[in-house]
């Protein structure tokens, strides 16, 4: 049996514990309310923006875009996000499990991956897929400049059949208690994926048609980009508080058997004492 000492000792460990857990856990909330904010604020222009494509592309032209052309696949970028650190419960699990299955079924030839997040650097550092670029350390802080410079170049790479094909692989945020992971096809664009048909309608160009879908498919590219990385963060925080809370409930838990130990153990002590000293009085006589 443990001595009252260790049982002290785990007792002020596991109590500095809970002061850490419930610290990120309020730390997780206070950055989730502007990430959840900035996830949802943006969901409505980026739907708006496929609608607008979809009404385009239903439009019968005498060209097809080269984003919207799709060709024999050859190469295949995959964007996986997933977090900085740990402590999260099984939100960077759920993201690798996913990437893997798909993974599986390629010819690591073919893939190359775009990572977000250092877990996802630490995990694929070891495995046989090709790394083309990493960002490390950016929930939250990645500025916009770096989005859009990251979507260029990934614009150029497909229009220079570097890429054939680039899909994102995040975590939806739906709200503080659920999510789910999402694969989707980044290029080429397919507009009309999530139109519905009855709601297609007409549009008078009075400008190129060409230049117009020129300037608005790389934003949406943008869009869809920038949103995904949103969604991922507000995930990221809404699956840390979840597991801070958890270990935090699992400290007062483990306090409450280590008081009781602790008591049994310092009642016993009192208790021998007290049949030493009754004995040595009784011895005596």
């Amino acid at each position: 049996m443990a001595t009252l000492r260790e049982i002290r000792r785990k007792l002020r460990s596991v109590h500095n514990i809970q002061k850490i857990t419930q610290a990120m856990e309020m730390v997780a909330a206070s950055r989730l309310r502007k990430a959840q904010e900035k996830a949802e604020k943006a969901r409505p222009y980026s739907q708006k923006l496929a609608d607008m494509l979809g009404h385009l592309t239903s439009i019968p032209h005498d060209f097809i875009h080269p984003l919207i052309h799709s060709r024999e696949v050859k190469k295949i970028c995959y964007i996986v996000v997933a977090g900085d650190k740990g402590l999260c419960g099984a939100y960077n699990h759920a993201i690798f499990t996913t990437t893997e299955k798909i993974l599986n079924q390629m010819d690591p030839k073919k893939v190359e991956l775009l990572l977000f997040g250092r877990k996802a650097v630490d995990y694929f550092s070891s495995k046989k897929w090709s790394i083309h670029e990493k960002f490390v350390g950016w929930g939250g802080k990645i500025a916009l400049h770096e989005i859009v410079d990251l979507s260029h170049r990934l614009i150029q790479k497909y229009l220079l059949a570097t890429y054939d094909e680039v899909w994102l692989i995040y975590t939806h945020y739906i709200n503080i208690a659920s999510r789910e992971i999402r694969v989707e096809k980044l290029l080429n664009i397919d507009p009309l994926e999530h139109i519905e048909s009855e709601k297609l309608t007409n549009y008078l160009f009075e400008l190129d048609a060409y230049a117009i879908f020129s300037e608005i498919l790389p934003h949406y590219c943008l869009t869809r980009l920038q949103s995904a990385l949103n969604e991922s963060y507000a995930s990221e925080l809404a699956a840390r508080i979840f597991s801070m809370r958890a270990a935090t409930k699992n400290a007062e838990e483990m306090i409450e058997k280590l008081t009781l130990t602790r008591n049994k153990i310092r009642q016993s002590g009192i208790t021998r004492e007290l049949i030493e000293i009754t004995a040595g009085v009784e011895s005596l006589k």
